[in-house]
């Protein structure tokens, strides 16, 4: 069993915290995220075979559109569910990835851009088997996070646009390029803030690990491990005998003294 993420007071996602997170399957939002998944191929389809843009833009707007219809369907008749968690920014991600592919390959937008955007999301996913030694699944979608991926999914389309060699064109590559660069921006903030929840989250696994397993007492090097360390000291307020020992432990019954061969520690 994983750990709760709404435990942590540091946590995003304050809609869904306020929610009771269900297992359920088929709901209306997990259908619409499925439906996004299966426009993946579709669009990528449209945009390196065809080159039908028009048709590749009308896929993007209704995975728009089904994204910010999912998230009020779930809150609106409370379907908030573990796998709508995880389809809903896998979606979101595979259509950045298939809509920057495109635009690489087609020459629209450098390289480098979508080495940016996949260098993060291959931190995140290396992140997620740490987080699932500690006992957590994947972090909830922060504020972050969705602003950047609204706003990337804004700058696509106009990027296609902009390959068109026209007034509108030219206004759509501006307009594009100012949304792909703060989209940009916002994705790797997004990541740090991810980073830093994670942090939390393993420090305090950690913390209550060691107060729920205390650690045994450290040996001093100057006492015999098979006595612990305490055996070979002396109360500071009982008198010492003239052997070194203690009185009080002279004094005990049964306790070893001179007369019976003791040699003193």
């Amino acid at each position: 069993m994983g750990r709760s993420l709404e435990d942590d007071g540091h946590g995003a996602g304050g809609d869904v915290a306020s929610q009771a997170v269900s297992d359920r399957i088929w709901t209306v939002p997990n259908l619409l995220s499925m439906l996004r998944l299966v426009g993946v191929p579709l669009f990528l389809w449209l945009v390196l075979v065809p080159e039908a843009d028009w048709w590749a833009l009308l896929v993007l707007a209704f995975a728009g559109l089904s994204d910010w219809l999912d998230g009020k369907i779930a809150r609106a008749w409370n379907q908030t569910s573990r796998l709508g968690m995880v389809l809903d920014p896998l979606a979101d991600r595979l259509y950045i990835f298939a809509a920057l592919l495109g635009l690489v390959v087609r020459g629209i937008v450098p390289w480098w851009l979508m080495a940016i955007l996949v260098l993060r999301d291959a931190l995140i996913l290396g992140a997620l088997p740490i987080l699932r030694y500690f006992g957590y699944g994947p972090l909830p979608v922060n504020f972050a996070g969705k602003a950047a991926t609204l706003c990337l999914l804004y700058a696509f389309p106009l990027l296609f646009l902009a390959g068109y060699a026209t007034l509108v064109g030219d206004v759509a590559r501006i307009i594009g390029w100012a949304f792909a660069l703060w989209g940009t921006a916002l994705y790797w903030w997004a990541g740090l803030l991810y980073a830093v929840q994670g942090l939390r989250l393993i420090a305090r696994t950690r913390r209550d690990d060691r107060a729920d397993h205390p650690g045994a007492r450290q040996v001093p090097a100057d006492s015999d491990a098979t006595r612990g360390p305490e055996t070979d000291r002396t109360d500071p307020a009982t008198p010492a005998t003239a052997d070194g020992s203690s009185a009080a432990a002279a004094e005990r019954p049964g306790a070893p003294g001179r007369d019976q061969g003791h040699s003193g520690p």
